[in-house]
């Protein structure tokens, strides 16, 4: 597909779906609005996605691939500085906090929204989790990090924490909190579990 080229009836939903589900959230955000603000016939809707759940569940998956590429890129780019380690993720964080359609991860969203549950939404946040704080965990040990679960489970409480601070306080300097957090953690207390 060229620049130019017109969006197929199904990117348009998902383009549509995607900024409503993430700006107003998945159960707020009804079927019959996103066939009007994309465009596209209601046929042509059931033709692209059985259901709202199987538009919900390919948002997630979207916006996974799209949101970890982003956050390795950016912190792998800046672990390239002399002496860079963790703390380096809270500047990605932070580039993120500032954009003007910040309204937290999606996927956090989604497992509030969801409640607890078996649902493929709920698998799919579930695993996002699960693969940055793996990737964490990668960069623990790169950096000769003790115990690097132990570390990438510690991380993940901050960065998590501060994902929610910025979401609720709309203040994105809370990366600088996360920042100092993050630099902190040299090795696990003994008492922590590997």
């Amino acid at each position: 597909m060229t620049p130019s080229s017109p969006l197929s009836a199904r990117d348009r939903i998902l383009e549509t779906a995607s900024r409503l589900f993430y700006r107003e959230g998945l159960r707020a955000t009804g079927i019959d609005r996103i066939i009007a603000e994309s465009g596209v016939a209601k046929m042509s809707f059931y033709r692209s996605f059985s259901s709202k759940n199987d538009l919900i569940a390919e948002f997630l998956r979207q916006r996974h691939a799209a949101w970890m590429q982003r956050f390795r890129v950016g912190v792998e780019a800046a672990l390239a500085a002399p002496g860079a380690g963790l703390e380096v993720m809270a500047d990605v964080l932070e580039e993120w906090f500032r954009e003007p359609d910040f309204r937290g991860c999606a996927f956090i969203n989604t497992l509030v929204e969801s409640g607890p549950g078996d649902g493929e939404d709920v698998a799919i946040a579930r695993a996002h989790k699960a693969e940055l704080e793996a990737y964490v965990a990668e960069l623990a040990e790169l950096l000769n990090m003790p115990a690097p679960l132990s570390v990438a489970a510690m991380a993940m409480l901050i960065i998590e924490g501060a994902i929610l601070r910025a979401q609720m306080t709309g203040d994105p300097a809370v990366a600088g909190l996360c920042r100092t957090l993050l630099a902190s953690l040299k090795a696990p207390d003994a008492s922590f579990p590997t």
